[in-house]
């Protein structure tokens, strides 16, 4: 549908039984995380920092809720209220789009503005351009641990596909569940015991 790279898992990966958004928190990241605590939120789950890089180049398609950048946009700094690191037409397209965003928690926009809706490496490409959403991708092109992987990727996608592919392989056998943990549901959006 959104093309990109075509990749293995394996069936048959038992859900758990237990689906609860207070468990979320400390288990993903925040977009305002610092580089530091991000890398080590990722190897505290066994990957390193390439896998982590390429696993975010899942960016390139979706969307972020203007709640999650709009301190880039509308209050920055006291001396700046629009981060200075954002392409300057890129952040006033964002402003008129996310205006609203505290009365309308809805706004949003997409992570990739230029091929949103194509899994490629223009997020990669984007990135020194001034054109990171989050504040999280801003810093992967600025820190020195991140940034070659992010250089890599945005001039040669076959690499960032390989990558990609591999940590989502890595990242489907995560925490897999055994035995009576869990079950292979018959609808991925629901419980077995749920009946519809």
């Amino acid at each position: 549908m959104v093309g990109g790279p075509y990749y293995k898992i394996r069936l048959g990966r038992k859900d758990g039984l237990v689906s609860k958004a207070s468990r979320v928190e400390g288990n993903l990241p925040r977009s305002n995380m610092s580089m530091t605590h991000v890398i080590n939120l990722f190897a505290s789950k066994g990957f390193n920092v390439q896998e982590m890089v390429a696993l975010t180049g899942g960016h390139t398609i979706g969307f972020s809720h203007c709640i999650e950048f709009s301190d880039r946009l509308f209050s920055y700094s006291k001396k700046q209220a629009t981060d200075p690191e954002l392409n300057s037409k890129f952040a006033a397209g964002l402003r008129n789009i996310c205006a609203n965003h505290t009365t309308d928690k809805t706004m949003s926009a997409f992570n990739d503005v230029f091929t949103p809706g194509k899994f490629d490496n223009m997020y990669f490409k984007n990135l020194p351009r001034g054109l990171g959403l989050l504040a999280y991708d801003h810093a992967l092109v600025k820190d020195p641990r991140t940034k070659p992987f992010v250089e890599l990727y945005a001039t040669n996608q076959t690499v960032f596909f390989q990558d990609f592919s591999r940590a989502m392989q890595k990242l489907s056998i995560h925490g897999i569940k055994t035995a009576i943990n869990g079950e292979v549901r018959n609808r991925c959006d629901q419980f077995n015991s749920i009946q519809t």
